[in-house]
């Protein structure tokens, strides 16, 4: 079966945006994507951080395109998910040519089911291993995880071993 390509231009959500920042990794995001859409829900919520949040700060300094999100049809309103992942996948939806960055499981299941592409945190990641922008995913991901990333152990190792060939050892 034959992977579908997922598009350069990312709609990203609050939680990868304020982990990877942490970490001191947002640059992935810019490196990996032509361009990194933020709807306003997801401004606001990364702007409610404190004034020393890394992901604040890049926000308030300029990074990202913010975008208006469109109406928001009514396939994605019937999942009940928050502000800020339904913002992403109405620009991801009505655009039709940008992949969601999204962690949440629902949020995810969600996009799956409307077709629209969507990659998480880790996904980021391997993505960056590949191009050789980073030397070891498995550290990144270590920094991820004390910066606040929720992922589980075993999904880390299968994703780790099948797309970059390394070993997860928390």
């Amino acid at each position: 079966m034959r992977k579908r390509r997922v598009p350069d231009r990312w709609v990203v959500h609050a939680s990868p945006i304020i982990t990877l920042a942490k970490a001191g990794h947002l640059v992935l995001m810019t490196a990996l994507a032509t361009e990194v859409l933020l709807p306003e829900a997801v401004v606001v919520e990364v702007l409610e951080g404190p004034g020393t949040d890394p992901a604040r700060q890049a926000v308030e300094g300029g990074w990202g395109t913010r975008v208006a999100v469109p109406k928001v049809p009514v396939t994605v309103l019937e999942w009940g998910l928050g502000a800020g992942e339904t913002a992403v996948l109405a620009v991801a939806r009505a655009r039709g040519d940008c992949t969601a960055i999204l962690d949440d499981a629902e949020s995810r299941r969600c996009a799956r089911t409307l077709s629209i592409p969507v990659m998480g945190t880790l996904g980021v990641v391997v993505r960056a291993k590949k191009q050789g922008r980073i030397a070891l995913a498995a550290m990144v991901i270590g920094a991820l995880r004390t910066a606040g990333l929720y992922v589980d152990d075993a999904l880390i190792a299968r994703v780790l071993w099948e797309s970059v060939g390394e070993i997860w050892s928390p």
